[in-house]
């Protein structure tokens, strides 16, 4: 039998949950028109600054490729403080744990000694990095920026609870999304935050800059930090000239670096200038054409000498794939207990592994029921979401996970919290989860808050903005 639905403002149809009951009283004074031009004038402005997206394998009627808007809802997600101190907590637990397992991976591997991790989990993971054995980072530091997919569902007391669904530790994305809804919010409706403490996140340029520089291997002051892009035509593009921007460093891609005498230096119109941290948006395989794809015209040859020598720092370190792979993900409570001593504060989202013979076939005898993801698959692809799907969809997809059982994991389907959305029909509930972004440095901190991506189709549980999701602001409420 399914539970009910958790509404995140809604505790019942004639009551409104107590940090939302401010918010509910504004917005029931204003005129629908009102809202409506709100929405245009949003979506003009993205327009305008061109905070889009690159949609891949989608061509437009010239064949090219497209750029979409991500739609923005005006109706924000609002968090009460003592529910955010208990999850800012649970992340910072679980975000230092990830990062002494991935220091361990790369080293004394005691986890799996220990028994706790099969070592064909790790050493045949194509996420793996041998190249990264032995490897002295700065601080054992490997995640600098993560992004950690919070969702609520209800538990069987009926009352909404905090699991993390997934842990993206390599080049998370969608920070620029969560600076530019509060600035949109904040222009569109300067009277709220007058009316409710909402904590601020306009800061987040300044700790992500703070903390690349905190791992830089110079003795300088001023460290030189770049971003390495991939270019204008990766789906990320907008997210990456944002956040060079906004920390005021140099946006770069791989042809603008070189190495020379083990250090790496980036072409100015002043000449050479060494760089001491690189906050890459590049993947592992194509950073240095010398060590993984030597086709590669993305990175730098040679950086990964330079690197293993500490002359330079990567921020996400080459090789933390390994400890956002879904393969891995169940075993992350056990690295809090292992590493920590700790028990987890934010719990894992029940996980079958297609490795597992009594879990395969749970899998594949449950499958209409259940949520099956590729372990390498990202944004929304590579998965079944199987009540939303045909029997010919079923089918189809059981025969691919019998012929790569350990290539698939399952989850029940959740029932995804909900929130008060604005679609064509006027205010109807969708399905939200929540991204914070976590930065670890000299210490591990955070913005209070992140990005609520939302489903807009009715009934849909995928928020990726790939499959059409949208955003909204995300309010955490100071005391």
């Amino acid at each position: 039998m399914s539970r009910p639905m958790f509404d995140e403002m809604n505790a019942s149809p004639s009551e409104v949950r107590a940090h939302y009951l401010n918010y509910a009283r504004w917005l029931a004074q204003q005129p629908e028109e009102v809202m409506a031009s709100r929405r245009e004038e949003a979506e003009m402005i993205f327009r305008r600054v061109g905070i889009t997206f690159a949609v891949y394998g989608a061509k437009d009627e010239d064949g090219a490729g497209t750029e979409r808007l991500i739609p923005f809802d005006l109706i924000p997600r609002i968090i009460p403080a003592h529910e955010w101190k208990s999850m800012q907590a649970g992340l910072v637990q679980r975000v230092t744990a990830l990062n002494r397992f991935i220091h361990d991976v790369y080293h004394d591997q005691e986890i799996i000694k220990a028994g706790h991790i099969p070592a064909d989990q790790i050493f045949q993971n194509a996420q793996f990095r041998p190249e990264m054995m032995g490897v002295q980072v700065p601080s054992q530091i490997y995640s600098h920026i993560a992004g950690i997919d919070i969702v609520r569902a209800p538990n069987a007391q009926g009352e909404g609870e905090y699991y993390v669904l997934e842990d993206n530790l390599r080049v998370p994305s969608g920070v620029s999304y969560m600076l530019e809804d509060r600035k949109m919010m904040m222009r569109l409706f300067p009277e709220l935050f007058g009316q409710n403490r909402v904590a601020p996140v306009a800061h987040y340029p300044d700790l992500l800059l703070e903390t690349l520089r905190a791992v830089s291997p110079a003795t300088t002051a001023e460290p030189t930090v770049v971003v390495l892009t991939p270019g204008m035509y990766n789906s990320a593009y907008f997210e990456h000239a944002f956040l060079a921007q906004q920390m005021g460093v140099e946006l770069v891609e791989g042809q603008d670096l070189f190495v020379k005498d083990n250090f790496v230096y980036m072409r100015t119109t002043q000449g050479p200038k060494r760089v001491d941290v690189i906050y890459r948006r590049v993947d592992d395989d194509f950073l240095d054409p010398l060590v993984f794809r030597p086709t590669s015209t993305l990175g730098c040859a040679g950086l990964l000498g330079v690197y293993r020598s500490g002359n330079v720092t990567i921020c996400n370190a080459v090789g933390t794939g390994i400890a956002d792979d879904k393969s891995i993900y169940p075993y992350v409570p056990k690295m809090i207990e292992f590493y920590l001593g700790e028990k987890p504060i934010l719990n894992n989202v029940p996980t079958f592994m297609g490795r597992n013979p009594d879990d395969l076939k749970y899998m594949l005898d449950n499958m209409a029921e259940l949520v099956v993801k590729e372990v390498h698959g990202a944004g929304g692809y590579g998965m079944l979401v199987g009540p939303a799907s045909t029997k010919a969809e079923v089918d189809e997809f059981r025969a691919v996970v019998k012929a790569k059982p350990d290539g698939y994991i399952a989850q029940p389907t959740l029932s995804l919290s909900t929130c008060p959305t604005y679609v064509e029909s006027g205010i109807a509930p969708r399905h939200i989860d929540l991204r914070p972004f976590v930065l670890s440095g000299k210490e591990v901190q955070m913005v209070p808050g992140g990005l609520t991506r939302v489903a807009l189709k009715e009934g849909s549980l995928v928020v990726n903005s790939s499959q059409g999701g949208g955003t909204k602001d995300t309010w955490i409420l100071e005391n």
